[in-house]
C-alpha cells in the first residue's frame, strides 16, 4: 500500500471512530507501529487529526471529548492490565466510589469478585458490570443521564453525595499531567469527579500512558489529592510519559505501574507480589499520617529515600 493510500485509510478510521490507537491502526493497514506513528504525524501537520500518546484522535485540543465507543478501542490492553492491578489495592468489606470511563468499567468487572464490598457510583457501566455479583452492594447516585459515557451528571448526582464517606475513590479522566493533575473535557463530569473526591479519604486515578501528559480543559482532581497513580508500562520511545510519572512522584504522588508476567489479559486476579510494582516516594506530603498503602508500598522503612528515589530515576532514564 502507497503512503497516500495508507493515509486515507487511516484517516478514514480515525473519522468512523473518534479516536484510533495505533496498535489497530497498524493491524488494519498492515504495516509496522513506526510507520503508521509517521503517517499520524504527517496528516496532523495538515491539520487532518490530532496525535495522542498511543493513538490518533479528531481535532479539537482541549474542548473535545471521545464517546464510549470510541474510548472503548483505544489501549484495550492496558486499561485490562491497570484494572487488574487496581483491584488488587481493594480490601474485602470496603466501601468505595468508582467514576464513569472505561477503565473504571474495567476496574468494576474484577471488583465483583471481592466479598462485602460496597460501591457507590454515578456509572451506569460500572453498575452493570457489578448487577450480578451476589457479595457486592451497589448505591448509584441520582442525576441527568449523560449519554456519552453512560454516566450520571448534574445538581442531582452532586447533592447524593454529600455527606457520604468511602475509604478509597477510583477515577479516570481524559488527561494527566503534574502541573494541573487529572482532568476532562465535560464540565459536568468535571464536578462530579470533584464530589465524588470530596467523599474519599484516598484518590486512586486510573491512566494508561496515553493519558500521560496529556492536558484538557477541566481540572478535576489537583495532583496533591491524587494520592495514587495506577498505570502501565509506558513504550521505550515514549520519554515524555516517563517524565510525567517522575514529576508525579517528585510531587508525592504513588506510581503503581501495571507490568510482569501475566499482566496483559486474562481475568484471574494477580497477587500483590505478582503485579504490583508501586515507585517509592522520597518522603509521605507534609500533614499525611502514613497508612498501610504506603507500608506496603515500600515508603516506610528499607532504604533511604533519597537512593530509593535514585533508583528510580535511574529505571525512568532506562525505560
Amino acid at each position: 500500500m502507497f503512503a497516500a493510500e495508507r493515509r486515507q485509510l487511516i484517516l478514514e478510521m480515525v473519522r468512523a471512530n473518534g479516536a484510533v490507537s495505533l496498535r489497530e491502526l497498524a493491524r488494519v493497514v498492515q504495516t509496522s507501529e513506526v510507520t503508521v506513528r509517521r503517517d499520524v504525524r504527517a496528516l496532523e501537520a495538515e491539520g487532518l487529526l490530532d496525535r495522542r500518546h498511543g493513538g490518533a484522535v479528531l481535532p479539537g485540543g482541549f474542548t473535545r471529548e471521545s464517546g464510549f465507543p470510541q474510548k472503548s478501542h483505544l489501549a484495550t490492553a492496558e486499561k485490562t492490565a491497570i484494572a487488574d492491578l487496581a483491584a488488587s489495592f481493594v480490601e474485602e468489606g470496603e466501601a468505595i466510589v468508582v467514576g464513569a470511563g472505561t477503565t473504571t468499567q474495567e476496574l468494576a468487572r474484577r471488583l465483583a469478585r471481592v466479598p462485602g464490598l460496597t460501591v457507590v457510583t454515578n456509572s451506569l457501566l460500572v453498575a452493570q458490570a457489578l448487577a450480578h455479583a451476589n457479595r457486592v452492594e451497589v448505591v448509584m447516585t441520582g442525576g441527568t443521564l449523560r449519554g456519552s459515557n453512560y454516566a450520571l451528571v448534574g445538581s442531582g448526582a452532586e447533592q447524593s453525595l454529600q455527606g457520604l464517606r468511602v475509604s478509597r475513590a477510583f477515577l479516570s479522566g481524559s488527561g494527566l499531567t503534574a502541573e494541573r493533575g487529572l482532568s476532562t473535557s465535560n464540565m459536568l463530569s468535571a464536578s462530579v469527579d470533584r464530589a465524588l473526591v470530596q467523599a474519599a479519604a484516598e484518590v486512586v486515578v486510573l491512566a494508561d500512558h496515553t493519558k500521560l501528559g496529556a492536558d484538557t480543559m477541566f481540572q478535576t482532581v489537583p495532583t496533591d489529592v491524587i494520592t495514587r497513580l495506577v498505570t502501565d508500562e509506558p513504550p521505550g520511545h515514549d520519554d515524555r510519559a516517563a517524565t510525567e510519572l517522575q514529576a508525579l512522584a517528585d510531587q508525592g504522588v504513588q506510581i503503581a505501574v501495571a507490568g510482569g508476567s501475566g499482566s496483559q489479559g486474562g481475568e484471574q486476579t494477580p497477587t500483590r507480589d505478582q503485579r504490583r510494582r508501586d515507585v517509592p516516594l522520597p518522603a509521605p506530603r507534609r500533614g499525611q499520617v502514613p497508612g498501610p498503602g504506603l507500608r506496603a508500598a515500600g515508603v516506610l522503612g528499607g532504604e533511604s529515600p533519597e537512593r530509593e528515589r535514585a533508583a528510580r530515576v535511574a529505571d525512568l532514564r532506562r525505560r
